[in-house]
């Protein structure tokens, strides 16, 4: 009878695993040609993480990943620099566009992808000052956060760059509670107030995150 159960159970967790398997390879993502070769740049370097990234969920993560950052773009109508798309934000002309938003949409977005070998992590940088900017995170399953691989778009207006975390300008953290919830807000299809600060002084400028 024991033996019978492991074996059902077996039998349970290959038959979940090849359904997860066939709807990731039913996704498609529209990436826009001239992100294309970025895209398939960022796959590699994903899969680089460790001999235990499937690459074919790196390809997933890239693809989605720009495909997304494309579409908020537009939706955010991005204008001028990041900055001062705040400050159309923060005064009700553009809806959505703080750092934490683009963040948010992004993790989302990939949370789809029920990843299996790859992992998703809020990051932080400043934490809690006029400073603060915020970003995904994507590391091997099991991985520390430190070597995983940022994706941030709102310091470079809404294009897609990505680094790993030891190598950033800035030095980022985990945010386990925040990432928490965002997931269970969206879960619940709510939102709530807003987390980052909102940052549009011209001493801002001065720190480097409203450029490349």
């Amino acid at each position: 009878m024991h033996t019978r159960l492991v074996a059902g159970i077996i039998v349970a967790f290959a038959v979940s695993s090849a359904v997860f398997s066939a709807e990731q390879q039913r996704q498609h993502f529209e990436v826009p040609g001239m992100d294309v070769a970025k895209a398939e740049e960022l796959a590699d370097q994903l899969a680089s993480l460790s001999r235990r990234v499937d690459p074919n969920e790196a390809t997933l993560v890239a693809q989605c990943a720009f495909s997304t950052v494309a579409r908020l773009r537009l939706e955010y109508r991005m204008f001028g620099t990041p900055i001062f798309n705040n400050f159309l934000v923060y005064h009700g002309l553009r809806k959505r566009g703080y750092c934490y938003q683009w963040s948010e949409d992004l993790l989302l977005a990939l949370d789809t992808l029920k990843l299996k070998t790859l992992e998703l992590h809020w990051g932080e940088a400043y934490a809690g000052t006029y400073r603060e900017n915020n970003c995904v995170v994507v590391t091997a399953k099991g991985q520390p956060f430190d070597r995983g691989m940022i994706l941030e778009c709102w310091r470079h207006f809404g294009h897609l760059r990505w680094n790993l975390v030891p190598s950033d300008e800035d030095r980022y953290y985990e945010n386990t509670k925040w990432a928490e919830k965002v997931r269970a807000r969206a879960a619940a299809k709510t939102f709530g107030p807003g987390k980052c600060h909102v940052v549009f002084q011209t001493q801002v400028e001065r720190t480097g995150k409203t450029s490349e």
